[in-house]
């Protein structure tokens, strides 16, 4: 018989300033939390309004050992990478890259909407990459937001988008390289739901906008607030109050592998750390064009 899954705590998203100004919102890592094996960082961009001319990105950055997945909500964000890649990721948008051995990314506002302004949000979650697939050649995965896969409740009052994982019978169409979970849930005034999740699996979520109850004792938990749940069950129950409700439920089967993190470089050992900055000033990671 399946159980649902109790709160351990919440932690609240803090803010700060990241690349060339814009704010985020971040769970983790900070004093109350350092990471969430097997993930590593998850910054909520925004949402914000820019004037005509204000927009801010992240200028030329590297990365190695772990994967980035940006996830946009409103607004527009361009990439480019050290490979050639390039283009820009729009509302409902998906980007999953595997930096691996390294490369060198950028995520600025796309020239259009510099000029234009307007609102920008969205998310950042950082993957850690176990120790056989730290060195592998950088990768994307891009998906449109129309190819994401979308299930709907039998009663019509729920809604998810299928990122990574299985929701409602539904399963993603990303693949990943440890067993993740990325789900975007939809709820209607009043609505609940009851989603199967792996018992081997730690697994969290962190609403976006509306209030609403969390686990098997519906603890109530406002937006920016990061839930983490027990392993002590083979589900997860949301529940919406008065207003609608936007969360992300997310979870991944632990590494278990020492970390070692130096700014955008994650790896086991500090040795590897080194060579990481090494190979990035000596150019191995490579440079964009720009």
């Amino acid at each position: 018989m399946s159980t649902t899954r109790t709160i351990e705590r919440t932690i609240p998203a803090l803010r700060t300033v990241e690349g060339g100004g814009f704010v985020v919102h971040r769970p983790f890592p900070t004093r109350l939390l350092m990471d969430f094996d097997p993930f590593l960082l998850l910054d909520e961009m925004g949402p914000v309004d820019y004037a005509p001319g204000e927009a801010k990105g992240a200028p030329d950055h590297p990365h190695r050992g772990f994967e980035t997945v940006t996830y946009v909500l409103e607004g527009q964000f361009g990439h480019k990478d050290s490979a050639g890649h390039s283009g820009t990721l729009r509302e409902g948008d998906v980007q999953w890259m595997t930096a691996g051995a390294g490369v060198v990314h950028s995520e600025m506002p796309d020239p259009e909407f510099t000029r234009t302004g307007g609102r920008v949000h969205g998310l950042q979650l950082w993957v850690n990459l176990p120790r056989r697939d730290k060195m592998i050649a950088p990768h994307y995965q891009e998906i449109a937001s129309g190819k994401i896969p979308v299930a709907v409740s039998d009663d019509g009052r729920v809604r998810v988008k299928v990122i990574a994982g299985e929701a409602l019978g539904v399963k993603a169409a990303i693949e990943t390289r440890t067993p993740i979970l990325y789900q975007h849930f939809s709820l209607q005034p009043g609505a609940s739901v009851e989603t199967r999740v792996p018992r081997d699996f730690r697994v969290f979520a962190y609403p976006l906008a509306g209030a609403g109850f969390y686990g098997a004792d519906r603890t109530p938990v406002r937006a920016q607030q990061m839930v983490l749940f027990n392993d002590d069950g083979e589900s997860v129950t949301l529940a919406a109050g008065d207003e609608p409700l936007e969360v992300l439920l997310i979870g991944g089967v632990p590494l278990k592998e020492p970390v070692v993190r130096y700014g955008p470089f994650v790896m086991n050992t500090e040795d590897e750390i080194r060579q990481a900055v090494i190979d990035y000033q000596a150019g191995r990671m490579g440079a964009i064009t720009h």
